[in-house]
C-alpha cells in the first residue's frame, strides 16, 4: 500500500456522504463544476477567507510593496459580520466539508492537545479516559481544530459546531439514523483515516527492538482502533537469516489482544456483557498447528496477501489455523481477516483480527491495511531473530574470551570486574587473566586491543590464548610480551594492543612486571597509602622490532595491586593521567576508611574504584583486576637440593619425615613419604643436574620437584608382570591433585595433599 499525502483540511470536490459501513463513496464531479479544485475554508482555520464576502464590501487598494495593508473600520466590521454568519449558518460546501472533517478519526498516536499529558502506553491525553475522546469512543479522537474547543466547551457558536459532528447528542448517526453500542470506535469514513493509522501504527511496531516488543506493538496498535482483538501466530522455530529451516511448518501462538472492557453511556468502566456464544480469546484451545502442505491454510499463507474469512476455502484454513476442538465463534461476514506474515525470505507466522457483530465490518480497503501491518510486523520479527543472533553470538564470545571464573593460587586473592562500552555492544578488545605457574606463582595479565568491534574481540582472544602458552612455558615477563607483539604482527599490520603482564611469588614476596604501552599498576598498602608502579612503558603490542623491560618490585604481604585498562581512567572529559590520579586518590580514600591495621574487602574495593566513573565517562571497554597479596610465611616453607644418586629418594623421605613432625602433621607422614619417593626416583633416574625438593604449608600441603629433563611424565596402566610403572598411578590415586610444569630449565612435577 502506497501512502499518498492527503490534506485533512480540504475537501475532495465531487465526494459525497459516507455510506453506514464507512466505505468512501466516489461520484462523478457535476457539470457545473470548475476545473480546478475548489478551496474551501476548513472549520476554525485562521488563514482561510471567507467564502460569504458580500461582492459589493469594499475592499482596500493594495498598500505599496513592503508595507503591509491596513483595512478600515468598515471592512473590519464586514469581515467580523460575515466571519458571525457562517458560524451559524454555513454555506453547502461549508457544511459538506465540515461534517467529511468532523467524520474523520485519528489514532491513539495523535498529539494531545496543548497543555494535556499524554498518557505513555496510548499516546492519549491523560485527562481523558483511556481510549476515548470524551464521547464514548473508545481509540478514537475526534479532529477538531483548536479554534473549535471554545465552541464544544459552551462558547457562542457552539451548538451548530456540535450538531455538525459525527454523533449527535442523540446518539444515532445523522446520514443513517443508526445508532452505535457504547464502547465502539467509529468506523474509517476516508482513505486519509487509514494512512495516518498506517503511518501511526507502523510507527509504533518499528520501536520495537525485540520480538515481544514487535509483537506486543503490533496487538497495541490495533486494537481497538483497526480491530477488537488479534491472534498472532508465529513459526515454530522461527528461521534466522538465511537458513533453511528443517521439518513441517509449525505455527503457535504467540499473543492474543482484545478490548478488555466495556464503557458505559456516562463513562464508567463496566464488565464486558455475557456473550450469546463463546467468544473470547481464553476459548483457543489450540497454540500448535502444524501447516500440511497442499492444506488450505497452506494455500493461504502462500498467497501472502490477507484475506477475508467469508469464503468456503477462507473458512477451512481458519478452521485448520484454530484447531478443531477451538471453542472460538467467529462473527459472520467480513469480520475477520487473515493475514500471513512473511519476512525476508519465508513466510514466519499469521495475524489474525477479529471485530465483533455490533462493529461495521471490515471493507476491501482494510485489507491494504492488514497488508501493510503485516508487512511491517514480518520484517521487524526478521530483524529481531537477527539482532537476537547476533546478541547471542555476542554473549557467548564474551564469555569464552574472558574467565568465567578466576583461580584460587597459593599466597594471593583475586576479585575482577569487566563493563562493557555500551549494553548494545555486549564484547570489545579489553581482557584480563590470572594463571597459576609453577612453585605456588600466579601470572597476572591485562590488555586492550584497539577497536570496539567483533573483529577487534577475535584478536583479543588470539592474543590471550597465546599468553596463557607462553605463560605455561614459565618465560620472564618481557619475553612473553615479545612473543605477543610477533604473534600480533603475523595477525596482521593493524593490528595494536597494549598489554601489562606481571609475575607474583608469594615465597619471595616479589613482583615481576613488563609492560607493553599500557597504564602503569596501582599498588595499595597495608597502611593505606597508595602509589603509581613506576613501570617503563615501552611500545605498544603489534609495533615490532622494540625490546620490552622487566623491573622487579617488592609486594609486601597486605598490600593490593590493580591492574586497569585505559577505559577506566580516560574519557572525553579527562585525559590518562588525571585519571590514574584520580584512581589513584579513590583507593587510597577508601583504604583509609578501614583503618591502618586491616585491608579493605577486596570486592568492596573494585566497587568503590568503578564508582569514579562519571555519566560521560564510558567510552570504552573497562577491565579491572585486583590481587590481594597474603604472601606464604618463611617458616610454612622449606627447600632442599639433592643429588642424582641412588641415595636421593631414601634422603627425600627422612627429610619430609622431620618437616611434617615440625608442621605437627604426622597423620600425612606416610603418604608424603610413599609419594615423594616415586616422584624422586623417577626424577633422578633421567636428570644430570641436582633435584629441587620443597614443601610448602598453606591451606593445603603442597610438594613439587624440579629437575633439569624437559619431558613431562606421562600416567600408564602397568601390567601385571611389570616391576616399574606405578609411580604416577599412585599419586592419582592418592594425592588431592598433580600435574607437571615444562620450565625453561626442566619441569616440575607438583601434588597436593589435604591437611585435615
Amino acid at each position: 500500500m502506497t501512502e499518498h499525502p492527503t490534506s485533512f483540511d480540504h475537501s475532495q470536490t465531487g465526494t459525497g456522504p459516507t455510506d453506514a459501513h464507512g466505505a468512501l463513496l466516489h461520484t462523478s464531479a457535476p457539470s457545473g463544476a470548475s476545473a480546478l479544485p475548489q478551496q474551501s475554508r476548513a472549520a476554525g482555520s485562521e488563514h482561510s477567507q471567507s467564502l460569504s464576502a458580500e461582492p459589493g464590501a469594499h475592499r482596500p487598494r493594495p498598500a505599496p510593496e513592503g508595507i503591509p495593508a491596513q483595512p478600515d473600520a468598515a471592512t473590519r466590521a464586514a469581515e467580523a459580520t460575515a466571519t458571525e454568519a457562517m458560524a451559524v449558518e454555513p454555506t453547502t460546501t461549508e457544511a459538506t466539508t465540515a461534517e467529511a472533517m468532523t467524520t474523520e478519526t485519528v489514532t491513539a498516536e495523535a498529539e494531545p492537545a496543548e497543555g494535556a499529558t499524554p498518557d505513555a502506553e496510548t499516546g492519549t491525553d491523560a485527562g481523558t479516559p483511556h481510549g476515548t475522546d470524551g464521547g464514548g469512543t473508545p481509540g478514537v479522537v475526534s479532529a477538531r481544530t483548536d479554534a473549535e474547543a471554545p465552541r464544544a466547551a459552551g462558547a457562542p457558536g457552539g451548538q451548530g459546531r456540535r450538531s455538525r459532528r459525527g454523533l449527535p447528542p442523540g446518539g444515532k448517526e445523522r446520514r443513517t439514523g443508526r445508532g452505535l453500542p457504547p464502547g465502539r470506535p467509529t468506523p474509517m469514513r476516508r482513505d486519509g483515516d487509514r494512512l495516518r493509522f498506517v503511518g501511526a501504527a507502523t510507527r509504533r511496531i518499528a520501536r520495537g527492538m525485540d520480538l515481544d516488543e514487535i509483537v506486543m506493538g503490533l496487538c497495541r496498535a490495533t486494537v481497538p482502533t483497526f480491530s477488537d482483538a488479534i491472534l498472532v501466530y508465529l513459526r515454530e522455530p522461527l528461521p534466522v537469516g538465511d537458513e533453511r529451516p528443517t521439518g513441517p511448518l509449525m505455527l503457535r501462538l504467540r499473543r492474543t489482544d482484545r478490548i478488555p472492557v466495556e464503557r458505559g453511556a456516562d463513562g464508567v468502566y463496566v464488565p464486558p456483557p455475557v456473550p450469546e456464544q463463546p467468544a473470547e480469546l481464553s476459548a483457543v484451545s489450540s497454540e500448535l498447528c502444524e501447516v500440511r502442505p497442499g492444506s488450505a491454510l497452506g494455500e493461504v499463507l502462500r498467497g501472502v496477501r490477507p484475506v477475508f474469512t467469508d469464503t468456503e476455502a477462507s473458512r477451512t484454513a481458519l478452521a485448520e489455523l484454530l484447531g478443531k476442538r477451538s471453542g472460538l465463534t467467529l462473527p459472520d461476514g467480513r469480520r475477520t481477516i487473515l493475514a500471513p506474515l512473511r519476512g525476508r525470505r519465508r513466510v514466519i507466522g499469521a495475524a489474525l483480527f477479529l471485530r465483533r457483530p455490533e462493529r461495521h465490518a471490515f471493507e476491501p480497503d482494510d485489507l491494504l491495511v492488514a497488508a501493510q501491518l503485516a508487512t511491517h510486523s514480518a520484517l521487524g520479527i526478521d530483524k529481531a531473530v537477527l539482532y537476537g543472533r547476533e546478541a547471542y553470538i555476542a554473549d557467548e564470545l564474551q564469555r569464552t574470551m574472558l574467565p568465567e571464573t578466576l583461580p584460587h593460587p597459593t599466597g594471593v586473592r583475586l576479585a575482577s570486574r569487566y563493563l562493557p562500552a555500551a549494553e548494545t555492544a555486549r564484547v570489545g578488545g579489553d581482557w584480563y587473566d590470572a594463571i597459576p605457574l609453577p612453585g605456588s606463582r600466579v601470572a597476572l595479565v591485562v590488555g586492550d586491543v584497539m577497536g570496539h568491534s567483533m573483529t577487534s574481540a577475535a584478536i583479543m582472544g588470539q592474543l590471550r590464548t597465546t599468553a596463557q602458552t607462553l605463560a605455561g612455558l614459565d618465560l620472564p615477563p618481557q619475553e612473553v610480551l615479545h612473543h605477543l607483539d610477533e604473534q600480533a604482527q603475523r595477525l596482521g599490520t593493524d593490528r595494536m594492543a597494549t598489554c601489562l603482564y606481571a609475575v607474583y611469588d608469594p615465597v619471595n614476596h616479589r613482583i615481576t612486571v613488563a609492560n607493553a604501552g599500557h597504564p602503569p599498576p596501582v599498588l595499595l598498602y597495608l597502611g593505606g597509602r597508595a602509589e603509581v608502579l613506576q613501570v617503563p612503558a615501552g611500545a605498544p603490542i603489534g609495533v615490532g622490532g622494540v625490546d620490552f623491560e622487566a623491573v622487579e618490585l617488592d609486594a609486601p604481604a597486605g598490600a593490593t595491586l590493580f591492574l586497569y585498562t585505559d577505559g577506566l581512567v580516560e574519557s572525553r572529559l579527562r585525559d590518562v593521567w588525571t585519571g590514574i590520579e584520580q584512581l589513584r586518590e579513590r583507593i587510597q580514600a577508601t583504604a583509609q576508611l578501614t583503618g591502618p591495621d586491616h585491608p579493605p574487602p577486596l570486592e568492596a574495593l573494585c566497587d568503590e574504584v568503578l564508582d569514579m566513573l562519571g555519566p560521560g565517562d564510558r567510552d570504552d571497554d573497562i577491565a579491572l583486576l585486583a590481587a590481594r597479596f597474603d604472601g606464604i610465611a618463611p617458616s610454612d616453607v622449606v627447600c632442599w637440593s639433592l643429588d642424582p644418586e641412588d641415595a636421593a629418594p631414601g634422603q627425600a623421605r627422612r627429610l619430609v619425615r622431620r618437616t611434617l613432625e615440625r608442621w605437627d602433621l604426622p597423620e600425612l607422614t606416610d603418604s608424603v613419604e610413599l609419594l615423594v619417593s616415586e616422584v624422586v626416583t623417577n626424577a633422578v633416574r633421567y636428570a644430570s643436574r641436582p633435584v629441587t625438593l620443597r614443601l610448602l604449608r598453606t591451606d593445603v600441603l603442597r610438594c613439587e620437584v624440579g629437575d633439569d629433563v624437559p619431558q613431562l611424565p606421562r600416567m600408564r596402566q602397568a601390567r601385571v608382570t611389570d616391576e616399574e610403572g606405578r609411580g604416577l598411578y599412585l599419586v592419582n590415586k592418592m594425592a588431592r591433585r598433580w600435574g607437571a610444569t615444562r620450565l625453561s630449565t626442566g619441569k616440575v612435577v607438583w601434588f597436593e595433599m589435604n591437611r585435615s
